[in-house]
């Protein structure tokens, strides 16, 4: 249900499970830390998934059973946010709940046209994972993250890309060709020099 594909420098990681909106179960949620984990060996990691959501969050039963409190989550959020080379979410659809937290996490969010995103943690009665809210601020501002966590909005891709949420939004046909041209430059560059160039941007 995860796999990994290797070119090089340049990993790509699927969530494969359309049939449940890509929904993750706790071996799912490992399997994807111990990706990020590993992928300091890597100079490019793209998540992506398969079919028309990225990722629905925790699968619903996982949930019930303790899932979306897991500090798994924080575990993969906080792997792919110290890796030192590009990381990309590649957003075939939308993204929800527990899921922000590798978007959020990522260096780039390029979309597909016509997806959501959302976190209905006030609607659910959980608490975001400890550092998303800071991740979406920084990026939306206080206004807009209290928009998606405390009024529960769904916001378009089209409206997140003004907002600076999503940074590119491609035909889904052209989104991992699209994902790979923007890798380039960092394949291409020592990897010490691209890890001090994203350590000047920190």
């Amino acid at each position: 249900m995860i796999s990994l594909e290797k070119d090089g420098s340049y990993w790509l990681a699927v969530i494969d499970r359309p049939d449940k909106a890509n929904s993750l179960t706790s071996e799912m949620l490992e399997k994807l830390c111990e990706i990020a984990e590993a992928a300091h060996h890597a100079q490019v990691l793209v998540l992506t998934g398969v079919g028309k959501v990225f990722s629905a969050g925790a699968d619903l039963e996982a949930a019930r059973a303790g899932l979306a409190h897991s500090p798994l989550w924080e575990r993969l959020s906080g792997a792919i946010a110290r890796l030192p080379g590009l990381t990309v979410c590649a957003m075939n659809g939308t993204v929800a709940g527990g899921a922000m937290g590798m978007t959020l996490a990522c260096d780039l969010r390029i979309s597909v046209p016509d997806a959501k995103i959302f976190y209905p943690v006030m609607k659910l009665g959980f608490l975001p994972q400890p550092s998303d809210p800071e991740r979406l601020t920084a990026l939306v501002g206080p206004s807009r993250a209290k928009m998606i966590l405390m009024a529960g909005q769904k916001i378009p891709v089209e409206e997140a890309l003004t907002w600076g949420l999503v940074d590119r939004i491609v035909e889904p046909a052209q989104l991992l060709p699209a994902v790979r041209a923007l890798s380039e430059h960092t394949l291409a560059a020592d990897p010490a020099h691209a890890r001090a160039i994203k350590t000047l941007i920190r």
